[in-house]
């Protein structure tokens, strides 16, 4: 594991250093599964603007249209 040293308010600290009460076995661990929700949240956001982009483009885009329903001609057989 990787050290780093941040900061943190008075009520932050509060909080992690309940992590017992929230069933972790020490700070550290509270702090890794808080910042990988954190990812996993910031990621499927990215996914969902990225999703949304695309499909105002297909709706605005003739060609991609085209190309999308000839795609999808007889499929699945």
């Amino acid at each position: 594991m990787y050290q780093t040293k941040i900061s943190l308010s008075a009520e932050q600290l509060e909080f992690i250093n309940q992590h017992k009460a929230f069933g972790f076995k020490d700070r550290s661990t509270m702090v890794r599964v808080a910042l990988k929700q954190m990812q996993e949240r910031l990621e499927a956001e990215q996914l969902q603007t990225s999703a949304e982009l695309y499909a105002e483009i297909y709706e605005t885009d003739d060609e991609t249209q085209e190309l999308t329903e000839a795609a999808l001609a007889g499929w699945p057989e």
